[in-house]
């Protein structure tokens, strides 16, 4: 007899990120395992969220309360109606030496949520693990979204329901940039450090990322308010409104330098 390795070569290696789509609707991608060596190979395609032991893997304290940095959730948000929000065909058969199947993943959120995310292990002869393909998405109810600064929730649901903070309590906190888009107000937090230094001063910057989707039906248009108070405070961006074309993303700048009556204690 001859002992021989079943061998394969995946398309995506380590994540497959299925971007932003519309809440209710859905978007597939492809996914090639190719068989390179010389036997036939039995497969099976697993998904996390499916596993029988999951209600036993979640009894354990959430990761992002013993860490100041969030923990990465390998099976994130679920959707509210129980059916999964990732799926794959087919799962299961044969793949002839020398030939490749492709795989049908199909990413179906059916609410706002950031952190859509499941594991995809491709299995030989029912023991072997021969990839492993982390899935990602995120879902807005509307087609533009919006990135950057530090996140300011947790990569696990709750049932709590955060009510929409209003533009004048926003304002009485301190330095808020209100971006407005139909969807209403999400708070996005943008932290500047500035160093102070002997030479010409050096803005502390960071960027906002405005996008729009390929399901958008026609660029997106974005404005921020409040500009002429955040200059009072020292605050610019490069950018105060635009369009984006479906499917692209655009960079803000944000900087900042303390105007003449900023003391560093404050």
């Amino acid at each position: 007899g001859r002992g021989v390795m079943p061998s394969t070569v995946c398309s995506v290696e380590d994540v497959l990120n299925m971007g932003y789509v519309i809440a209710g609707e859905e978007v597939t991608s492809t996914l090639k395992v190719q068989n390179t060596s010389t036997v036939t190979l039995q497969y099976s395609l697993q998904l996390d969220s499916l596993s029988p032991t999951r209600d036993k893997d979640q009894q354990r304290i959430p990761s992002f309360t013993t860490s100041s940095l969030q923990g990465i959730e390998i099976v994130g948000t679920q959707n509210y109606n129980g059916l999964s929000v990732f799926s794959v065909f087919p799962t299961e058969g044969e793949i002839v030496a020398g030939e490749s199947h492709d795989f049908i993943v199909t990413f179906s959120p059916d609410h706002d949520s950031l952190y859509y995310s499941d594991c995809l292990t491709v299995v030989l002869f029912g023991k072997k693990i021969a990839h492993v393909i982390h899935l990602k998405g995120a879902a807005r109810a509307h087609p533009m979204f919006v990135e950057g600064g530090v996140p300011l929730d947790v990569p696990v649901e709750s049932l709590a329901v955060t009510p929409p903070v209003s533009l004048q309590e926003a304002l009485k906190g301190g330095n808020v940039l209100p971006l407005h888009y139909k969807t209403g107000m999400k708070s996005i937090l943008l932290v500047l450090e500035y160093i102070e230094g002997e030479s010409s001063p050096v803005p502390a910057t960071t960027e906002l990322k405005v996008g729009a989707m390929q399901a958008a039906k026609k660029k997106v248009k974005f404005s921020f308010d409040s500009l002429p108070l955040l200059r009072q405070k020292g605050f610019a961006l490069d950018s105060g409104k635009g369009t984006v074309e479906r499917g692209q993303v655009k960079r803000i700048s944000v900087s900042w330098v303390p105007p003449a009556d900023f003391h560093v204690s404050d």
